[in-house]
């Protein structure tokens, strides 16, 4: 009886110290995954604090402003600035303007770009008057803030965070990411040679020239000058196209890009670049970088027609903007049911009563 005792209780004590064992085995690991954890984000957030950081403290949405339709949503402001200097984004015609939502559920991605020519109301730098410009000068007139309030006041938004490149950036990381894949029409190529003339000025990049048309990898000058053409058929509308498929080209390029390339890319890229997102911000979307996926896209207004008001020259004028708020809405953010504010109904009115369309 002794000896059965004994060796039950040596089983016992072989069990606990298995136990124990296997709970140093587990906490060893535990430990081992948050000091990962730690040190990615030390990492990216040494990345981070290269960029150039604005508030955005001065941001307003419309009164009354339904939200219900955008939760679940994040919602940013991508500006691309043409101030022909590298590093200012303090100023300079946003000649790109696109709005990007992100579900948060599943992560597509949906981009709309706002018509640089679009006849809306872009305030003044308080937020306070009403003055009726062609989009892209609000950036000029008080930059990204004035830019984002132009954006929420006139299509009932609610954007307070931005991102905002210049020719330099776009062409770095490009050039990092081994160019993208466009396919090239015969009548851009001159247009592409020509716009690295004065790319070539402002950033002394070096030119190569595209030989001709069809499927090719173009570097980050041919693609950046690709981005830039407004004079082939379908004018500033297809140029916005333009910039979008680079951006999704960029995009594809990124998620099979090895961690040396990434890592390369935020070394050069994130001192370019000009932003409102936190470190924390940042690190919550990288994190979730495998998740995302490219929806669909397209610009705004939805139904539009041509014409100029005073001194303004060509201007891209909305067919009614309650109506195109509405599309934006359901394009955006799914929301079939969106009534536009009382703010967009009278902004609407105003533009019916100017331009006489």
């Amino acid at each position: 009886m002794r000896d059965e005792e004994e060796i039950r209780r040596k089983k016992k004590r072989r069990g606990s110290k298995r136990k124990r064992q296997k709970r140093k085995i587990i906490f060893t690991i535990l430990a081992f995954i948050l000091l990962l954890i730690l040190i990615a984000v030390a990492f990216v957030s040494s990345k981070l604090g290269k960029m150039d950081k604005i508030s955005m403290k001065d941001v307003k949405v419309n009164e009354g402003l339904d939200v219900s339709g955008m939760k679940g949503y994040t919602t940013l402001a991508l500006f691309g600035v043409d101030n022909r200097t590298n590093g200012n984004f303090e100023t300079g015609n946003s000649d790109t303007m696109i709005i990007v939502s992100i579900n948060n559920d599943t992560g597509e991605i949906k981009m709309c770009s706002l018509y640089r020519d679009t006849y809306l109301d872009i305030g003044d730098s308080e937020g306070t008057e009403s003055k009726f410009r062609k989009a892209n000068a609000a950036y000029m007139s008080g930059g990204p803030e004035q830019a984002i309030n132009m954006m929420n006041k006139n299509l009932d938004l609610n954007i307070s965070d931005y991102v905002a490149v210049d020719f330099q950036a776009l062409i770095d990381v490009i050039d990092l990411l081994g160019g993208v894949e466009i396919d090239v029409e015969a009548e851009e190529v001159q247009y592409i040679n020509g716009y690295m003339t004065e790319l070539n000025q402002i950033t002394g990049k070096e030119i190569v020239q595209v030989s001709g048309a069809g499927t090719q990898t173009l570097n980050g000058m041919q693609a950046t000058a690709y981005a830039r053409i407004r004079y082939t058929t379908g004018w500033d509308f297809k140029r916005t196209e333009r910039q979008r498929t680079v951006i999704t080209k960029m995009f594809e390029k990124a998620k099979g890009a090895s961690l040396g390339t990434l890592n390369s890319i935020l070394d050069k890229a994130l001192p370019e670049v000009s932003t409102s997102l936190s470190t924390t911000e940042m690190i919550g979307l990288m994190t979730k970088m495998g998740k995302y996926n490219m929806g669909e896209n397209t610009g705004f207004p939805f139904d539009k027609t041509s014409g100029s008001v005073g001194s303004l020259g060509d201007l891209v004028i909305p067919v009614d903007l309650s109506a195109n708020v509405k599309q934006l809405h359901e394009f955006l953010y799914n929301d079939t049911e969106y009534t536009p504010s009382p703010t967009v109904q009278s902004l609407s009115g105003t533009i019916r009563s100017n331009t006489g369309v």
